[in-house]
C-alpha cells in the first residue's frame, strides 16, 4: 500500500493528533498545510479507503499506526520485488558492503526473536 505525497502529509498530521473530529482535522490541515476543506476530506476519504484511518460520525481514528503501515509496506516490497525472499532483499540492500559487528549482533538478535522454532504460528 503506497501513499501519495498528499496522503502522507495528512497521515502524519493525523498520527500526531488523533483521535480528533473531522472538523478539527480540517482546521489543522488548513493551518499546517494550507488546504481547503474539500481537499482534506478527499484525502481523508482515500486514507480511510486504504484502511489507514477511520472516519465515523465525524470522528477520525487510527486503524494502522505509522509503524504498522511501514511494516506492511516493507513486507509488500520484499514480496513484490524479491519474491518474498528476505535473504535476497538483504543481499541486495547491502550490495557487497560489510556489516559492522554491531549490525551483525542486531540482525542476529532480530532473527532469534522471530524464529518460529518449528511450531505452528
Amino acid at each position: 500500500m503506497n501513499l501519495t505525497s498528499a496522503e502522507e502529509k495528512l497521515a502524519i498530521l493525523i498520527w500526531k493528533e488523533a483521535p480528533m473530529t473531522s472538523p478539527e482535522l480540517v482546521s489543522l490541515a488548513e493551518r499546517e498545510l494550507d488546504w481547503k476543506k474539500s481537499t482534506t476530506y478527499t484525502i481523508l476519504r482515500k486514507l480511510c479507503e486504504k484502511g489507514v484511518f477511520r472516519n465515523e460520525n465525524a470522528n477520525v481514528s487510527i486503524v494502522l499506526t505509522q509503524a504498522e503501515l511501514r511494516a506492511r509496506q516493507s513486507r509488500n516490497y520484499v514480496e513484490d520485488i524479491f519474491g518474498g525472499s528476505l535473504p535476497q532483499f538483504i543481499a541486495s540492500f547491502f550490495g557487497g558492503k560489510k556489516l559492522t559487528p554491531q549490525q551483525v549482533e542486531e540482525l542476529t538478535q532480530l532473527i532469534k526473536e522471530h524464529e518460529s522454532g518449528g511450531e505452528d504460528e
